[in-house]
């Protein structure tokens, strides 16, 4: 495993930017499909990259937490102005990056409490985490998000209906006290009640954390009524073709994504 790569910089310390991809190429079973992708996200900011399907959405979010069905051929990537690019996935945990999958796992046996302790454990460091600080957390934002707290007594993710494994995902956010939340569709499979509790869900965790960082994946608009970002990012075939405020979003709602593809060709 390659060590990290600390990037000499005066302004390690305060880095202009949280997350910093540059020319990010990414194949997966030899096919290419990043093709020199460059964004960055700063503390506190909202971000949103939306693309058509097969863009490669869901290949970056994967690739920044380290899958290692992802391989990196070219380029970099910086996280609080560290190179973490030859870093496995617990590492970047630790290191503050967190994930919300499109399509979380059931993971049978495994309850949402002892998943929570291990998780919290690796980010904060502490091999042995108690149980009592965990319930606590657990008593405390289960109740800032509106879930019933037996629900942490069931395995992980077994028999959640959509909402309640999307739900979870930003249990975990707030329990894990990340710096950067890539969230991947978490808007995917929910209806308009459901979309709505979980935007609050986000809301509710960024008035805890206002440092915290969000790049939030999607192709749909319609999460965007419930989250304003700060910064749109547009991809197409591997690549950001154009970054803008929240009015790229609306353009992109009104034209679809051909006429950004008619742009660049």
């Amino acid at each position: 495993m390659n060590k990290p790569i600390l990037v000499e910089d005066p302004e390690i310390d305060t880095p202009a930017h949280l997350l910093e991809i540059n020319d990010l190429h990414v194949e997966a079973d030899g096919v290419p499909i990043l093709n020199g992708l460059s964004l960055s996200v700063e503390q506190g900011k909202v971000h949103v990259l939306m693309g058509p399907n097969g863009s490669g959405k869901s290949t970056l979010a994967n690739t920044l937490l380290g899958n290692p069905a992802y391989q990196v051929t070219q380029g970099h990537i910086l996280f609080k102005g560290e190179d973490i690019t030859g870093l496995d996935t617990p590492a970047r945990g630790a290191r503050g990056l967190f994930l919300g999958f499109q399509h979380p796992e059931e993971i049978p046996g495994v309850s949402v409490l002892n998943f929570l302790r291990q998780s919290m454990a690796i980010r904060k460091g502490i091999s042995d985490l108690s149980v009592l600080e965990v319930r606590m957390s657990l008593i405390e934002w289960t109740r800032r998000l509106g879930m019933d707290d037996r629900f942490t007594q069931r395995y992980l993710n077994e028999g959640f209906s959509g909402g309640e494994k999307k739900r979870n995902e930003i249990l975990q956010m707030a329990l894990m006290e990340p710096d950067l939340a890539v969230l991947d569709e978490t808007d995917s499979g929910l209806d308009i009640d459901a979309l709505r509790v979980v935007a609050n869900g986000i809301h509710e965790v960024r008035n805890d954390r206002p440092q915290l960082g969000i790049l939030l994946i999607t192709h749909y608009q319609r999460i965007l009524n419930h989250l304003s970002p700060d910064v749109v990012h547009i991809l197409l075939d591997g690549r950001v073709v154009q970054t803008g405020g929240p009015d790229l979003a609306k353009q992109l709602e009104a034209d679809g994504f051909d006429a950004f593809r008619a742009q660049v060709a």
